[in-house]
């Protein structure tokens, strides 16, 4: 369980993944190795994954995202999960709590290209209704 120095660590990592090991340090009030191996030892824990780079939504694949809220029918939620999985532009898959049941998080080029995922996400067996929102905008994105 990550302690309060962690979570300093952590907070850091996700402000900037690439910063050194001496202004986490610095930023932590730690030395540099042992903010190393606090940084192996979360990773080892399986509490950071990894490292990766965040793009501007007018670079690359993803211009267009949406939000969609997937109603599955009863257990069906394995089988529309696989079937989730194998669309490339299904970027993250939450199961949640109330009216829906998952909210997939798509990313597609263009309008057209999203509202063909949108379809195909609605046409899974056991996928009872889907409603979408597009992203307009993002406020925040620690």
């Amino acid at each position: 369980m990550p302690d309060s120095i962690d979570e300093k660590l952590l907070a850091a990592l996700r402000e900037n993944g690439r910063a050194s090991t001496a202004e986490l340090a610095r930023l932590v009030g730690r030395s540099r190795t042992s903010v190393q191996s606090r940084i192996r030892r979360l990773e080892r824990q399986g509490v950071i994954l990894g490292y990766t780079v965040r793009l501007a939504p007018a670079h690359g694949p993803g211009a267009v995202r949406a939000h969609v809220m997937i109603k599955v029918g009863p257990k069906e939620a394995r089988a529309v999960t696989a079937q989730l999985r194998a669309i490339a532009q299904v970027r993250l898959l939450h199961s949640v709590s109330g009216d829906a049941d998952l909210i997939a998080v798509a990313a597609a080029a263009t309008v057209a290209e999203m509202d063909e995922v949108i379809d195909r996400i609605g046409a899974i067996a056991g996928v009872e209704r889907t409603t979408s929102s597009i992203i307009l905008s993002t406020k925040i994105d620690r």
